[in-house]
């Protein structure tokens, strides 16, 4: 086992040879000094070959054990390996077996994660899909205008709720990615909430919503994308309040630049207040068109940008959504 090794097979030549000179010295000086030099030389190489031979077999069990821990999935045993530099490689494999078993643990989690999110996927599609196949049957058998006019608003609808899932996923994705070019630029508070506000004014007049803010501060982000975000959010509270008031509120210190956002609406469910920014989760209270995206996508635009989202319950009422940009390169 020993002498398979290159190195020790060179030493041991080495070895023989410088002792052979040096034993027929000995023995040309005195012939009880050739039998004492003969017999230090051979005991030193027989210490030298038992403590080769106990580090190869060390070596020998843990590769055994490793082998074992690849095929059958066990732990390694390292309670033998006390030798300077096995002990140093043991701890070394020891951390990538530790390592490797974590990686292992995350696919198995992330493969899970992406088997539950196309079913998710596949659900609402095809639900969208079904109504639409309904609405075109029904279209064949009452031709009155009304009714057609009727129709096409809801294959319309189906159709835009089938985009947005679509581009929201295609967004998700390459935000996973990191193959989205963030533009960071200087924007005041009031004209990015400004922004984020103006697709939903409509909507809230006719629901009887107010808004009321107080901003203050810029922030340097995307314009586009923290548009994106912050209506996904909006667009959560205004959902999910009758007539009432969304207050806005932003400020600057320089560490962040904070917003919150808090509506006068129920609140948010205890059981959902850990999972309301998870994909494809749908809350006690979410309405039956709710995907469960708009919040895990204004997670992912945030983050990407060094920025977090939290959600609590107001102890007023209502829902209060605290986003945080932090002041570092994005």
């Amino acid at each position: 086992m020993v002498l398979r090794n290159p190195e020790a097979a060179r030493f041991c030549r080495y070895f023989c040879t410088v002792s052979a000179i040096g034993v027929s010295v000995c023995f040309f000086l005195h012939r009880r000094a050739g039998f004492a030099a003969l017999a230090l030389c051979l005991a030193l190489f027989l210490l030298w070959y038992l403590a080769q031979r106990r580090n190869y077999q060390n070596m020998a069990k843990l590769a055994a054990e490793i082998d074992e821990l690849l095929h059958s999935g066990r732990d390694i045993q390292f309670a033998a390996c006390k030798e300077g530099e096995l002990s140093l490689l043991e701890t070394e494999i020891s951390k990538l077996t530790v390592k490797l078993k974590e990686q292992s643990a995350q696919l198995e989690k992330d493969k899970s994660s992406l088997a539950d999110a196309m079913a998710d996927v596949s659900h609402q599609l095809r639900t969208s899909l079904t109504a639409m196949h309904l609405v075109l049957a029904a279209m064949g058998n009452d031709t009155t205008p009304q009714t057609l006019q009727s129709h096409r608003r809801t294959l319309r609808r189906h159709l835009e709720r089938m985009d947005w899932l679509v581009s929201a996923l295609l967004k998700l994705a390459k935000l996973d990615a990191g193959v989205i070019a963030f533009h960071p630029s200087s924007i005041s508070l009031q004209d990015l909430v400004q922004k984020a506000l103006d697709p939903l004014l409509v909507s809230m007049e006719l629901h009887g919503q107010e808004v009321v803010t107080s901003l203050f501060g810029s922030l340097i982000c995307d314009p586009a994308w923290t548009t994106e975000a912050l209506v996904n959010i909006l667009k959560n509270c205004t959902e999910h309040m009758e007539a009432g008031i969304l207050t806005i509120t932003g400020s600057e210190n320089p560490l962040y630049t904070q917003l919150c956002i808090q509506d006068t609406g129920p609140g948010v469910a205890p059981e959902d207040l850990p999972h309301l920014f998870e994909r494809f989760y749908k809350g006690k209270n979410a309405s039956a068109e709710s995907v469960g995206i708009g919040l895990a996508l204004t997670r992912s635009i945030l983050a990407a940008q060094n920025g977090t989202v939290k959600v609590e319950n107001a102890p007023e009422g209502g829902a209060l959504f605290t986003i945080r940009f932090y002041k570092s390169v994005i």
